[in-house]
């Protein structure tokens, strides 16, 4: 066996399901889904060289109406519900990636 390291600090699993039901939601247009928004916003970088880990994920079962479902890697008993629309910087701020973190590059 052989460990492969990655600079996530932590994961986001976002549901494909929900994400294909809103039809984008998130952006400037609000058109776009929000693991592309996300991984956009957070560093840019791809796989495990990005500064976190964004996953989409088949259905977590939640299946809210209006809303996408993330779980953080890092707190999975608090899952978040995000509405399309939902301002970027709250989405971040919720996931415990704000502006004072040095793992996300600022803009």
């Amino acid at each position: 066996m052989r460990l492969v390291r990655s600079n996530w600090r932590t994961a986001l699993l976002i549901c494909r399901k929900c994400s294909k039901r809103q039809h984008g939601g998130f952006g400037p247009r609000g058109k776009t889904p929000l693991a592309k928004v996300l991984k956009k916003e957070l560093g840019g970088k791809k796989g495990r060289k990005a500064p976190v880990g964004i996953v989409e994920v088949k259905c977590l079962g939640v299946c809210p109406r209006h809303a996408v479902t993330m779980v953080d890697a890092h707190r999975p008993r608090d899952w978040l519900l995000v509405k399309p629309g939902a301002p970027l910087d709250e989405i971040i701020e919720a996931v415990g990636l704000g502006e004072g973190d040095p793992m996300v590059p600022e803009a």
